[in-house]
């Protein structure tokens, strides 16, 4: 076969999966932003090149980012970075272990470690990367790893790199947890992992932390849970799903991201016993081969940390705007969170988290495609998802609350829903 014919199939094959996506309706489009991270933003208008028309930027309302203290754009994060351009430049051209490795990554380390009381915590460019890096490392053929299904890609792309035999649990069934957690004691198991997300991204449930750490000590296994929504904010202090359900101590890893609400930016970490994160260290593939974070962002981060430990304000203020928003929704008829099975008769089941992701179920994808441009067409921005990234039938608007948005932003939020809603005659009688 020669190299043209084999590039032309090539080609074809690029152009029939692009053509799938997008007759599936999953294609992506990227909106973009022309402006800072905000409870408003600035969107560039659709351009189009061939008549070269001029981009036209739109204010709106931003109610889809992880933004959740608001931090995106705080003049001291901005002020930390400055100060860290003109002490330790632009970037470190170098991964940790070569000389990448600069006094403020170790302060960083020693923040994020004494924020949870942790030996000792390891940085990564993103908790993609820290995920990725963690399972291969720590797991071997003679272990056994048990994993929520809905567990995010990147904990389901790093257990896939290890050699560990694989259970997967029904979403927070903890009976179904334990029966596969009985069924591995009849193997030969040197150690047992149970993993699982602190908050699950689409619904913004919590996971049972109480219930998994009783089966995680019953059955001698230990407990790695990703943070990512949860860190900065939820638990009293900010310090995350372990927190909230007072079971700190009983965590034995945590892997979380900067790129929420600490700041929006970039960068992850695990943190755990000293000996975890030293063998991290010693062999995790995305830390030794990829540069350091940029000392820009360590500083900031730095900074954020400061900020988060000395004050719950901008955390009290999150989980009032979100409680407002919640029973707002609810008292206008909005299905919010997910009812099993999704229908109708089931519109009592109105709140079930205090969590600022919150899902206004909309149920039908094409509908809920026809709400998110209708908010957008309204001022405001939110996006829809359907299956495959929520299951059939419980396609939904994802909103996510932040600190930066005021009780007027909210209102307006929930009367354009409400209109958006009797336009699709989403409130069946």
């Amino acid at each position: 076969m020669s190299s043209s014919s084999s590039s032309s199939e090539f080609d074809q094959r690029m152009k029939s999966t692009l053509d799938t996506i997008a007759q599936s309706g999953l294609y992506k489009h990227e909106r973009i932003l022309s402006s800072p991270q905000n409870s408003h933003v600035s969107v560039q208008s659709h351009f189009n090149s061939t008549n070269n028309e001029s981009r036209e930027n739109i204010k709106t309302l931003n109610f889809c980012s992880n933004n959740y203290l608001g931090l995106a754009n705080h003049p001291k994060l901005i002020s930390a970075a400055k100060r860290a351009l003109d002490t330790h430049g632009f970037g470190v051209a170098s991964v940790r272990f070569i000389c990448g490795t600069q006094d403020l990554h170790k302060e960083l380390e020693e923040k994020v470690s004494e924020f949870y009381g942790t030996d000792d915590t390891i940085l990564y460019s993103s908790c993609f990367d820290a995920n990725a890096g963690l399972f291969e490392v720590l797991l071997t053929e003679n272990d056994a790893v048990f994993s929520d299904e809905l567990n995010h890609a990147s904990i389901i792309d790093g257990i896939r790199l290890c050699k560990a035999s694989r259970y997967r649990y029904s979403h927070m069934d903890m009976n179904h947890l334990e029966t596969q957690l009985k069924e591995s004691l009849t193997k030969s198991i040197s150690t047992r992992m149970i993993v699982t997300d602190g908050v699950f991204s689409m619904d913004g449930d919590y996971a049972p932390l109480e219930d998994i750490t009783f089966l995680a000590n019953k059955y001698h296994a230990l407990l790695f849970v990703d943070d990512c929504h949860c860190t900065g904010f939820v638990g009293k202090t900010g310090r995350g799903s372990g927190e909230r359900a007072q079971v700190m101590d009983k965590v034995d890893i945590v892997n979380s991201t900067f790129g929420k609400a600490l700041g929006g930016a970039s960068g992850g970490y695990t943190t755990a016993r000293k000996d975890i994160v030293e063998l991290l260290r010693q062999k995790s593939r995305p830390y030794l081969f990829s540069n350091a974070l940029a000392p820009s962002l360590t500083a900031a981060t730095i900074e954020v940390f400061d900020m988060v430990s000395k004050s719950t304000q901008l955390r009290d203020k999150l989980f009032d705007n979100t409680r407002y928003f919640r029973e707002k929704m609810s008292e206008n008829g909005f299905i919010l969170g997910v009812a099993t099975p999704f229908d109708e008769d089931q519109l009592s089941r109105k709140v079930i988290s205090d969590h600022p992701i919150v899902p206004i179920m909309i149920g039908d994808a094409q509908v809920a495609q026809n709400v998110a441009q209708d908010m957008w067409n309204r001022g405001v921005y939110v996006v829809a998802f359907s299956y495959p990234v929520v299951p059939k039938h419980k396609a939904r608007i994802r909103v996510q609350i932040s600190a930066a948005h005021s009780k007027p932003e909210i209102d307006f939020v929930v009367n354009a829903f409400t209109q958006v809603a009797h336009t699709h005659n989403l409130f069946k009688t």
